[in-house]
């Protein structure tokens, strides 16, 4: 069974959908990209899978549990962790204090998950007392990504976790992810750079115009010579 679900789902802004019947699965320990061109959805079916956007269609499931009507502060109590594109990180707050705001809703002693973090990206120990503000890009969603993993989630959720950083942060940020799928966490993402992303990925969506085209693992859709042409670059 998936972690997480997102079942045939439907619904837009308040106007026109965005969304047709579109359905989104992720298992644990796995990596599943969306991929597609712009205005195809992909952010749009990231926040209704974090209860950002209602649905006037389709369910989403955790576990088997129906959350679909669970704000997006109870998704992450019950085990999810979203970190969006653009503004991520407090600026003016240092990077430690970032990650303790990751923690605001347990009740427990979080420093083995910090040390975790810290594991994970060892500059952002060097970097702890410095605000947040003044680092670079990539190290900016290093404590993004560090901070969703504060809540210790079952599905972590990027959308666009490379955009705007180099290839060579882009692979180091991909190397983090495998690593933390490897881990047993359950990672959905949306990515611009489909074709680095399908390489990792266990599972593949390709969405256009709100709906499912294709679906397979990330292998067979950078061999599948339709989508090669359509949504590649040949």
């Amino acid at each position: 069974m998936s972690v997480l679900i997102g079942e045939t789902m439907t619904g837009g802004y308040g106007g026109a959908d965005i969304l047709h019947g579109c359905t989104i699965a992720v298992e644990a320990g796995e990596i599943a990209v969306i991929v597609g061109p712009n205005g195809a959805g992909k952010s749009t079916a990231m926040k209704a899978l974090f209860g950002m956007l209602p649905l006037r269609q389709g369910q989403v499931r955790l576990r088997g549990r129906d959350i679909t009507a669970l704000s997006p502060q109870d998704r992450v109590k019950a085990g999810m962790g979203f970190v969006p594109q653009v503004r991520n990180v407090f600026a003016s707050m240092t990077v430690e204090e970032n990650l303790e705001m990751g923690a605001f809703l347990r009740e427990d002693d979080f420093r083995e998950t910090m040390e975790m973090v810290y594991g994970l990206f060892p500059i952002l120990r060097e970097k702890r007392r410095q605000p947040a503000g003044q680092l670079s890009g990539g190290q900016r969603q290093q404590v993004a990504v560090g901070r969703a993993l504060m809540t210790r989630p079952e599905v972590l959720m990027l959308d666009e976790p490379t955009a705007g950083v180099s290839p060579i942060v882009m692979d180091e940020l991909f190397d983090k992810i495998i690593e933390i799928a490897a881990a047993g966490i359950a990672i959905l993402m949306v990515e611009q750079n489909a074709r680095q992303a399908l390489n990792i990925a266990d599972r593949g969506y390709v969405l256009a115009q709100g709906r499912n085209h294709f679906t397979d693992t990330g292998e067979a859709l950078m061999a599948n010579p339709e989508v090669r042409r359509s949504f590649l670059g040949g």
